[in-house]
């Protein structure tokens, strides 16, 4: 059952930061930037987005364990 959780958070996580990159990649290129340029934003997007939530998820780790 843990194992089940775990799996299903990390795909949650996955999906919301994917939603994340996409959605600044897309407003970079409304905003006139060039594809390279929509590319970065939208990867340090993607990776704040990972490393909030291991941030998130060490904090929880360090209070419920």
């Amino acid at each position: 059952m843990t194992v089940a959780v775990a799996l299903l958070t990390t795909a949650l996580v996955i999906v919301i930061a994917l939603l994340a990159a996409t959605g600044a990649g897309k407003l970079a290129r409304m905003d006139g930037a060039t594809y390279p340029t929509a590319l970065t934003r939208a990867a340090t997007a993607f990776a704040a987005v990972i490393t909030l939530a291991a941030a998130v998820a060490g904090a929880l780790a360090t209070l419920l364990g």
